[in-house]
């Protein structure tokens, strides 16, 4: 939250559910073109959704005690972060309203970079919890909580704004995903209010500042970012935050290091090492971690990108599955899709030697042109690998951000 309201929680691994087994109104319309279908409620009448990614109708079950729509589908859970929104306070009169909130908030989410590009790195599910009052535990009712399914309420941990949840119970209303999940609450108030961080992200989602609010707390979820603002915790245990001046970042290769003295594309200055009142380092004069509705800054959007890679492959499942193959088929991988031109790049190989593939998107080779001996063993090599110019940590990048698949064509 901004200045005076804490937005990041005490750390706690229970409250983050990664199972490694693994919304704006519809005038309110994302930044550019999306490839992937909206379903269910509050999806715009306008929105195609191509036949390769369409979700023929919302799947209805039940997590808990509360039906379950997923709204946007993207691709395998297994393989995708799944944002799963919750309410709270909302009676079954007032489900309506809660679907329209939530779609304003991932919405909003998905329209701040590096969101917007990495959207179908993200399935959208909603849960849609019915209560037995109207309205949470807000400022003036500090002391008297309503009997709400999720127990959220503000006054957390002695803070006015800082929301709650009762993290168990949202858990046990999400239920177990079939990859990994962060998991939102929305609170049934018009009260400014949020809270993020490795416990369940909150935000009032009958606020005027709601989609604003989720764009600052998922930053603390999803990218372990810290608030930049002045009156923030002299905590600079976060990738955006540090206690050493530019000059010793370069001298130590710590911290934001490799983005020192480069120009911030969202305008917000030169990356440099800017002190707060709190004595902490910021890597810009402002950004969206100190005061909302603004951007991400680089080192805060390599930071989020990484997280997504450290959960999420850059490619879904080959076709054939690797190994070894017979005849000539075509192979084919199947990288995650970014929105905007820019895609994941693929290269091919040949038993070592680079090779173009047929296909326009290099997502598949066609093995029956190849000269193959008969009897003879051929070895076929495709690398999937991000090459974002939002990440610098370049041992990173080949670590998590790059997959090669490989098949043996016995001819």
């Amino acid at each position: 939250m901004p200045p005076g309201n804490p937005g990041r929680i005490v750390r706690s691994l229970a409250a983050l559910v990664l199972v490694s087994t693994a919304v704006l109104p519809a005038a309110l319309e994302l930044a550019g073109p999306s490839p992937f279908g909206v379903i269910g409620a509050g999806a715009p009448a306008d929105r195609a959704v191509p036949p390769h990614t369409a979700v023929q109708r919302a799947e209805l079950r039940t997590a808990g005690d509360a039906p379950t729509v997923d709204i946007r589908r993207t691709g395998d859970p297994a393989n995708r972060i799944t944002l799963v929104l919750l309410g709270d306070g909302y009676t079954a009169e007032e489900q309506d309203a809660f679907r329209e909130q939530a779609d304003r908030a991932w919405r909003a989410l998905m329209e701040i970079e590096p969101f917007r590009s990495y959207q179908g790195f993200f399935n959208i599910r909603r849960v849609e919890v019915v209560s037995p009052v109207s309205g949470i535990a807000e400022t003036e009712s500090r002391g008297r909580n309503p009997a709400t399914p999720l127990g959220m309420h503000f006054w957390c941990e002695g803070t006015a704004r800082l929301l709650c949840a009762d993290e168990e119970a949202t858990a046990r209303y999400a239920g177990r995903g079939e990859g990994p999940q962060y998991l939102i609450a929305l609170a049934n108030s018009t009260e400014y209010g949020g809270a993020g961080g490795t416990g369940v992200t909150t935000l009032a989602g009958g606020s005027a500042d709601a989609g604003r609010i989720i764009q600052h707390e998922i930053g603390h979820t999803v990218g372990d970012l810290g608030d930049e603002y002045d009156s923030a915790p002299d905590d600079a245990d976060y990738p955006n935050l540090a206690t050493e001046n530019a000059e010793e970042m370069r001298r130590k290769q710590s911290k934001w290091w490799r983005w020192l003295g480069v120009e911030s594309p969202d305008g917000a200055g030169t990356v440099g090492a800017y002190r707060s009142a709190n004595g902490i380092y910021r890597p810009t004069p402002d950004s969206v971690m100190r005061t909302l509705g603004g951007a991400y800054n680089l080192p805060s959007r390599e930071a989020i990108i990484e997280e997504i890679y450290r959960r999420i492959r850059p490619t879904d499942t080959p076709v054939p599955a690797p190994g070894d193959v017979t005849g000539r088929p075509r192979l084919e991988v199947r990288p995650v899709p970014l929105t905007g031109a820019r895609q994941l790049r693929v290269d091919w190989t040949v038993d070592g030697v680079p090779v173009e593939p047929q296909a326009a998107d290099r997502s598949w080779l066609d093995t029956a042109p190849l000269a193959l001996e008969p009897g003879h063993s051929t070895n076929v090599t495709a690398t999937v690998r991000d090459t974002t110019d939002w990440v610098r940590d370049e041992a990173f990048r080949e670590r998590y951000m790059t997959r090669s698949v490989s098949w043996t064509v016995v001819g």
